[in-house]
């Protein structure tokens, strides 16, 4: 199998990994492919999910207090219908 929508620097090991995943139900390839991303998710940056739940806290903080304001889903959509939200980061 050497078709270009592959991975040209896969090993053949990986390539015949592949092949056989490839004959697999749908719902088996689904399941593998779900296991491998998870499998890269437990490589993630060590502080990266405690910085996150941080920055939340921070959010929801400014919130309470009014250093931030919410703005309403139907306005958010109408801005990316529009375009007008591009306008503040030109």
């Amino acid at each position: 199998m050497q078709d270009r929508r592959y991975n040209r620097k896969m090993t053949q090991q990986a390539l015949d990994l592949l092949q056989k995943a490839l004959s697999l139900s749908e719902e088996e390839r689904a399941d593998l492919a779900s296991s491998l991303m998870e499998s890269l998710d437990e490589k993630v940056e060590q502080g990266v999910e405690s910085a996150w739940n941080e920055e939340i806290s921070r959010r929801i903080a400014d919130l309470d207090f009014g250093k931030a304001k919410a703005v309403p889903w139907d306005e958010i959509r109408r801005r990316v219908r529009t375009g007008s939200f591009l306008r503040r980061f030109k």
